[in-house]
């Protein structure tokens, strides 16, 4: 490949990804620096009499029966299990907490603010196409870093401090992941 079409994939890769790169680099900085977002729930009803069974091979299908009997209409894509919780997905907007008590169900709306929704995003608890975009994003990432560095190196004027920061960069993170 030459020079001029390595530039045009890395520049084109780099361009098209840049929106989803900064919503992964903003949310998981503020996820680190203990800005989570909060929820906004609310009991909607307590089922009496009733449980979820989390090994059902139906249990999709449980759970949107229980909703829909109960006045609760939603789409969602699948429901993560968690102990005793059932999670309507995906989370990164309204969504429904199933929660098994030992003789009922508690119904629980939960609304994510803005903070707490793009987290949920960069978590992988958004709908699947997005988590597939994520997918596909991992991949461009690689491709990108590594047209970057090929070119820094390619180029006479950008080679040693090309190979310069590659090396203090990886430095860096073999030191602090042996700490």
């Amino acid at each position: 490949m030459n020079r001029k079409t390595i530039i045009n994939i890395h520049l084109y890769l780099a361009a098209l990804f840049a929106p989803i790169i900064l919503l992964m680099s903003v949310s998981g900085g503020l996820y680190l620096f203990g800005y989570k977002g909060g929820y906004e729930k609310e009991l909607v009803t307590r089922v009496d009499a009733v449980s979820i069974n989390a090994k059902s091979k139906t249990l999709k299908q449980d759970v949107q029966n229980l909703l829909a009997q109960n006045g609760v209409e939603i789409e969602f894509e699948y429901v993560k299990v968690k102990k005793n919780d059932f999670y309507t997905r995906p989370t990164n907007r309204m969504h429904y907490l199933l929660r098994n008590k030992s003789d009922s169900v508690e119904i629980i709306r939960v609304q994510p603010d803005f903070i707490a929704s793009i987290v949920e995003l960069h978590k992988g608890h958004g709908p699947i196409a997005f988590k597939w975009l994520e997918k596909i994003l991992a991949f461009v990432l690689v491709i990108v870093m590594l047209t970057g560095v090929w070119l820094g190196i390619k180029s006479p004027a950008l080679r040693m401090p090309t190979l310069a920061s590659l090396g203090a960069g990886g430095l860096v993170v073999l030191l602090l992941a042996l700490i």
